[in-house]
């Protein structure tokens, strides 16, 4: 990568925006959808997909209505990664290392309250972060891959990093308070 392609311009910040936004709105759709199409009545915000009832059908519905949002993140993940792999453009970038960094923040949050792959694994008698590092694991493993693969700067992926973490605060605060309900 030359220094041109290392520069972080207003495109590249608003890109990332969209890649947050997007990845986000993707992963908590999945959640709504399979909610959906297993005859509950969910809600869906910025940052969480539940029942409306505030009980699922059944037990086993909540297994796989947590599990849809993270696989949907992984299939995002995994169709960036090899679109970057033939194709070099870093305004792809942020739409992958979002993914990572949303997994990694809701794998530390099972130490408050078990998220998507905790809920899973704890289900599954695995523990609470068995799925969570594996999930993890594999994003980090795309990640780095093709971070070397095509010579990301460390100035542009902790540049990218910040951005993300940043408008992902955002959304998680901004759906803390205005609690704002999409579908």
């Amino acid at each position: 990568m030359n220094k041109a392609e290392a520069n972080i311009d207003y495109k590249y910040v608003l890109l990332t925006m969209v890649a947050v936004i997007f990845t986000w709105t993707l992963h908590e759709f999945s959640h709504w959808i399979a909610g959906e199409l297993l005859g509950n009545e969910m809600v869906m915000t910025l940052n969480t997909g539940y029942p409306k009832s505030g009980e699922y059908i059944a037990n086993w519905h909540a297994t796989i209505i947590s599990a849809a949002g993270p696989l949907m993140t992984l299939i995002q993940a995994i169709i960036i990664y090899y679109f970057l792999k033939i194709k070099s453009n870093k305004l792809l970038f942020p739409f992958l290392l979002t993914c990572l960094y949303m997994r990694f923040l809701a794998g530390a949050m099972n130490f408050i309250n078990l998220n998507d792959e905790g809920r899973i694994s704890a289900d599954l008698g695995l523990g609470a972060f068995t799925l969570s590092i594996l999930m993890v694991g594999i994003l980090f493993y795309l990640t780095y891959t093709i971070s070397k693969k095509k010579e990301y700067t460390t100035k542009l992926i902790v540049m990218t990093t910040l951005l993300i973490m940043l408008f992902s605060s955002i959304i998680i605060l901004g759906d803390q308070v205005l609690k704002i309900k999409a579908l």
